[in-house]
């Protein structure tokens, strides 16, 4: 796990010689406060549609993401009990792989608190079918214990900006929500400017159509009273585990 990240320090710029003084600079000037830890990475706040996100640079938390890994989050007024994850067709089958080889292996696989939600998930809830998938079907899978909720969130506005993304389909791309709280994560070996955007308008694409579905779908699950603040210091241990 990332315990560099109990160490987090608030900057207004990154120590000279990171690399990151243009991301620093390009925080100030949109006012989201940007945080370096020397010699790991950076943290951004910021904010969309009433809700606040973090953007995290720094060591991987996931064996699945080889070196640095970019992690976006916010809360979202939804269920706790909505568990979704959306990957690229690459890592699904990657993950299916691995556990069958550990099966043909006679190797206990352990599908518990231990293992990543992602790969629970993707072994317990159906995938969405490659019809409702659209133009992501053969690129990315998608499951949720609320299907009906992925199928109101995916497509459209969420489902192009994902689409665009133009990855090396060998890139691991994760976006799941569980606990109230939206994920996305992908390996980045370098963070500048020109390739954090994308995936800020992406995450931003994907909070504002899962307050749409709250609103435009009163029926489906919610929860009203879920918070949309980070708190002023890094994320505690137990949150970093999602």
């Amino acid at each position: 796990m990332l315990e560099g990240l109990k160490h987090w320090v608030s900057r207004k710029r990154a120590p000279a010689g990171t690399g990151w003084d243009d991301v620093a600079l390009w925080a100030e000037q949109r006012q989201y406060p940007f945080r370096s830890v020397p010699g790991e990475g950076f943290v951004i706040d910021g904010r969309v549609v009433g809700t606040d996100w973090r953007l995290e640079w720094g060591p991987s938390q996931r064996d699945y993401v080889q070196g640095a890994e970019l992690r976006l989050r916010a809360e979202l007024p939804v269920s706790s009990a909505l568990q979704l994850v959306v990957m690229n067709r690459a890592l699904q089958e990657a993950m299916e792989l691995a556990m069958f080889e550990q099966a043909v292996e006679s190797v206990q696989t352990r599908i518990d608190n231990e293992t990543p939600p992602e790969t629970r998930w993707l072994v317990m809830f159906p995938q969405l079918s490659g019809a409702d998938m659209g133009g992501l079907r053969g690129k990315f899978v998608a499951v949720s214990s609320m299907r009906t909720w992925l199928a109101a969130w995916l497509p459209g506005p969420l489902s192009t900006a994902l689409a665009a993304t133009a990855l090396d389909p060998a890139v691991p791309v994760v976006l799941m929500i569980g606990r109230g709280r939206l994920t996305l994560r992908t390996a980045l070996p370098t963070p500048d400017v020109a390739s954090l955007q994308p995936w800020l308008r992406l995450f931003e694409t994907a909070i504002r159509e899962a307050r749409r579905v709250a609103t435009e779908k009163p029926q489906l699950p919610a929860d009203p009273e879920a918070s949309s603040a980070f708190s002023a210091s890094a994320l505690p241990e137990e949150e970093r585990k999602a």
